[in-house]
């Protein structure tokens, strides 16, 4: 079969998100020294939880997560990320020694790989749709902001994986990416549910058994040394309230009877967010029955982000990957960015002011809040009307062509027949 063409090389697409993150390392670099006494943070809009989790997170000496307490500091959290994030945290602080700057030059590094790698992904699956993550707004300014791009690698590498039917290696990669941040573990049902679509129900179990393997291989140690810290993970995120990005803590803000307990918004957030994917999802199956199940990935990360408690800042680094396969309209990436964009710049500017410094005020900033809502939705409109295209590797010149995933060819081999997938441009 001959193969088709890429509009764009990979070593454009690698040379614009090296571009990108090193225009975002920058802007952040006058944050590096830690000495934020003058509100630099938020004067110049350069904040990133790396460092200040340095200290938050007893990292300056060779103490190691879980295994070894942390010492109790009124106002602060330990061991409050999963096992791979708190361990990439521990290596930069190892090779950091005692200097706070260098421990954000060093975590910048790792997140690069990881936007790289992300890229190269997003090449062989979408061609010239990389280049929408290398270039976009949120990766300028929230690349650095945390460590989310070391599961956003790690799930669009198994988005590669099961493409190229290796479900085993899609499963590992995504129970690796739990380990690292929840979300990955939200995606093994649209590709759970994809392989059922396929026929291939010994794949499918194939997918959720590699990825808890993964997932208990790495955690196991910890919980059965360490339960209580381990557990700090689970029991912070249950603990906290609604945060300044969330539609709940607006809604707080705007009628005193939406101010509830933790406890009910962690209750209500979850029968929100299963309500609104499974109306998307009955939606989508009454317009087109034999839609891609692969694609929930996106609405069920829109509705996770709508209806959770938290939306950090950097959350909008998991969709990206997801807007440029699921729905390909430039219209829509752009418009996301940039509300992301002005997210961020009226968020911490806002913290100026709270904190006693230049800012601008509150409702700017959840007006920006709102408006990036309205894009999600509309985001969500564009995916229920919209046909999308297979997820393949072989229609975008991968060395190996297989049946694209959601293809009709794909369902005919489940089912004992032969074909061969045609490139799609």
């Amino acid at each position: 079969m001959k193969h088709a063409r890429r509009a764009v090389s990979l070593s454009l697409v690698l040379a614009c998100v090296v571009g990108t993150m090193v225009v975002g390392v920058l802007t952040k670099s006058p944050c590096a020294s830690g000495d934020w006494g003058d509100l630099r943070q938020y004067r110049l809009l350069c904040y990133t939880d790396i460092v200040p989790l340095r200290g938050t997170e007893q990292l300056a000496g060779g103490r190691l997560p879980y295994l070894e307490p942390c010492t109790p500091v009124e106002g602060q959290n330990c061991d409050e990320y999963p096992v791979l994030t708190m361990y990439t945290m521990r290596v930069a602080g190892w090779i950091a020694g005692d200097s706070y700057p260098l421990f954000y030059w060093t975590n910048a590094v790792i997140l690069l790989a990881a936007a790289a790698a992300t890229a190269v992904c997003l090449w062989l699956l979408a061609g010239r749709r990389a280049l929408w993550f290398a270039l976009a707004p949120t990766l300028l300014v929230y690349g650095t902001v945390n460590w989310d791009l070391l599961a956003v690698a790690l799930a669009t590498g198994a988005l590669v994986a099961f493409a190229d039917r290796r479900d085993s290696l899609a499963g590992i990669l995504l129970g690796v990416g739990a380990a690292t941040k929840f979300y990955p573990a939200l995606l093994l049902l649209p590709l759970f549910l994809q392989r059922l679509q396929d026929r291939q129900p010994d794949r499918a179990i194939r997918l959720l058994w590699s990825a808890a393997a993964a997932w208990l291989w790495i955690n196991v140690p910890f919980m059965v040394a360490a339960p209580g810290s381990w557990w700090e993970f689970f029991r912070f995120n249950g603990q906290r309230p609604a945060d300044w990005d969330s539609l709940w803590f607006i809604a707080c803000r705007a009628w005193e009877g939406a101010c509830l307990a933790t406890s009910t918004i962690n209750l209500g957030a979850a029968l929100l967010f299963a309500a609104l994917f499974v109306s998307l999802w009955a939606w989508k199956r009454d317009r087109s029955p034999g839609f891609p199940r692969w694609t929930l990935g996106l609405p069920l990360l829109i509705s996770f982000l709508l209806t959770n408690k938290v939306y950090s800042p950097q959350f909008g680094l998991w969709l990206l990957p997801w807007l440029a396969l699921v729905l390909p309209d430039l219209r829509r990436f752009v418009a996301f960015g940039l509300a992301d964009l002005a997210v961020f710049v009226t968020r911490f500017w806002f913290f100026g002011e709270l904190s006693g410094g230049f800012g601008t005020p509150q409702w700017l900033f959840e007006v920006a809040v709102l408006i990036r809502t309205a894009v999600l939705v509309w985001c969500l409109a564009g995916w229920l009307t919209r046909d999308v295209e297979p997820l393949a590797l072989g229609a975008r010149g991968w060395a190996r062509a297989r049946a694209p995933v959601g293809s009709h060819v794909a369902a005919a081999e489940a089912g004992g027949l032969t074909g061969t997938a045609g490139a799609s441009g």
